[in-house]
């Protein structure tokens, strides 16, 4: 049955922040004199910075302040106008965006020449008369006004009116990320997620640089995607979820809004229908994909592994055919995740044909396939993606198994059931999640290396990190939030920051600092007894 929320309501429900539009406020009224406070010191901000050189007077946001875009970039402007939306509310102050010159600024500016910064980083100056973050792609510029915010106090995430100042630290910020793939998934399938809430999550894990989104939107619960050519796999599959409720699944325009919206945050979606075990919703969707031709009932439990796809049908090949095509013509992303875990009531022969047959689809796409870690018991193709998800009980022949397939080529996202999956318990009393894998204190999220997790993988096979969040308990924004912070942040650090920045006695104190942040967000998170929170 569904877990019921034993932890009240901290805070209020987070308002989404908008990308687009150039709108403007009147002009703040009188305010009290603001109090003399000093800056956060720069660069302490999640993820840490690859380099900081700290010095100088710090800037003050004022009633002047204007949001400068440097030349006509249409995407240099809407990261301007995603910032203004932020810091409009809490600060009062117009913050009009403009090409203009001006000295009290704070300045965008993309088609930097310097390479280093790639595609993804950024560089941010601050000093007495602004704020300047130049960049080589929108990603870039999108990163840099993250680490802005985190430099500003966390009361400036509100939606009122805030008393300031508003100060940056003076000094320089250069940034890049370690890994090129930082990512945050959603169960969708267990229990179904709302559009709304989506992009709620969207907006959380943008702010400490998340790139990538995967939606889990098969499971034998629920099918949660429209698919034109076999109608009946949303609309009856996708009738129920975990405990029995109303379920729901996404119409492709709702879909493609979801992809539009996560594009806007710099965040790539990327789809998983899983195959061929946790496909009863299929399954019970469509009798001839069972190998007996006889439709299962709908399945609203929590078990594993007692379903499958049929290797001996035609059937099975022309609904991978037709779903995975109508997928990929959703996705502008250069993924499709397929699966492949769990498989217990498919051969291995069975298992083989099947994956093989479904990579091969999604090679004709022209699309990269992803796939669980089993996935690397099919056979090699180029450009394969495995998510290793095993944790230290792992046995060494499937650990050996990763491991070989990586020499061979594969590409590995780690996200270790045992310290990145966001529902796993935090203590043996926590009220919603799950424990198969352990408890997953905040500093065990944190605590490891993503590089060296798996021995035998060479490190250039490490292409980031996952942070997974399974929905067998959780159905609410609210019971998402406390089981994905403060642990959220500490992966997106790992996928971001360099190794030598990784040490968990210093992190906890910025994580600390995240406190009021949160509370501005309106983010009801877990106050862990590991961490140095201020006092409530």
């Amino acid at each position: 049955m569904r877990h019921r929320r034993t932890i009240p309501r901290l805070f209020t429900p987070l308002l989404l922040v908008a990308a687009a539009g150039f709108t403007t406020v009147g002009a703040a009224p009188p305010q009290a004199p603001e109090p003399r406070t000093a800056p956060t010191p720069l660069g302490q901000v999640i993820p840490a910075p690859a380099s900081v050189k700290a010095g100088g007077p710090a800037y003050t946001l004022n009633h002047k302040t204007s949001i400068r875009v440097e030349g006509h970039s249409s995407e240099a402007k809407k990261v301007a106008a995603y910032l203004a939306d932020v810091l409009r509310p809490s600060t009062g102050y117009e913050l009009p965006v403009t090409s203009r010159g001006s000295r009290d600024a704070i300045t965008l500016e993309l088609g930097s020449r310097d390479k280093s910064l790639g595609d993804e980083g950024y560089r941010l100056q601050s000093g007495k008369r602004g704020v300047t973050i130049t960049a080589r792609k929108a990603a870039g510029l999108f990163n840099g006004v993250q680490t802005l915010r985190q430099q500003l106090p966390g009361k400036v995430e509100s939606r009122t009116r805030q008393q300031g100042p508003w100060q940056v630290a003076g000094g320089t910020i250069k940034d890049v990320p370690r890994y090129s793939y930082r990512a945050v998934m959603l169960d969708v399938g267990r229990h179904f997620l709302t559009v709304d809430q989506v992009k709620k999550y969207i907006d959380q894990a943008a702010l400490y640089k998340v790139n990538k989104l995967r939606m889990h939107l098969t499971e034998d619960q629920g099918w949660r995607i429209a698919i034109n050519s076999w109608p009946r796999l949303a609309t009856y599959g996708g009738s129920t979820q975990v405990g029995g409720g109303p379920g729901g699944y996404y119409t492709k325009a709702q879909y493609k809004d979801l992809v539009t919206y996560a594009a806007s945050r710099q965040m790539e979606v990327i789809p998983e229908v899983d195959m061929p075990g946790h496909t009863n919703a299929a399954l019970a969707s469509y009798a001839e994909l069972n190998c007996n031709g006889v439709a299962p009932p709908l399945y609203t439990g929590t078990n594993v592994g007692f379903s499958s796809l049929c290797a001996s049908k035609d059937v099975t090949y022309r609904f991978i055919d037709d779903v995975l095509r109508e997928i990929a013509e959703l996705t502008p992303g250069k993924y499709l995740h397929i699966g492949g875990d769990e498989a217990h009531s498919t051969s291995h022969a069975d298992y083989v044909k099947m994956m093989d047959y479904a990579q091969d689809v999604v090679g004709k796409l022209g699309k990269k396939v992803m796939g669980w870690h089993q996935l690397t018991g099919a056979k090699q193709v180029d450009g394969k993606v495995a998510q290793y998800w095993g944790y230290d009980k792992t046995g060494a022949a499937e650990r050996k198994q990763v491991a070989d397939a990586a020499k061979a080529g594969t590409k590995l996202v780690i996200s270790p059931a045992d310290r990145t999956y966001l529902d796993m318990k935090y203590h043996k009393d926590t009220p919603l999640g799950l424990a198969w894998a352990g408890y997953v204190e905040v500093d065990r999220a944190y605590d490891w290396d993503p590089g060296s997790y798996l021995e035998g993988v060479p490190a250039e096979s490490v292409l980031g990190v996952e942070a997974p969040l399974w929905t067998e308990t959780l159905a609410t924004s609210d019971q998402l939030e406390f089981m994905a912070f403060p642990r959220l942040p500490g992966v997106a650090e790992l996928g971001w920051s360099p190794k030598a920045t990784h040490d968990w006695n210093t992190y906890k104190v910025r994580l600390a600092a995240q406190a009021p942040r949160f509370e501005a967000l309106g983010i009801d998170y877990y106050r862990s007894v590991k961490v140095p929170w201020p006092a409530e």
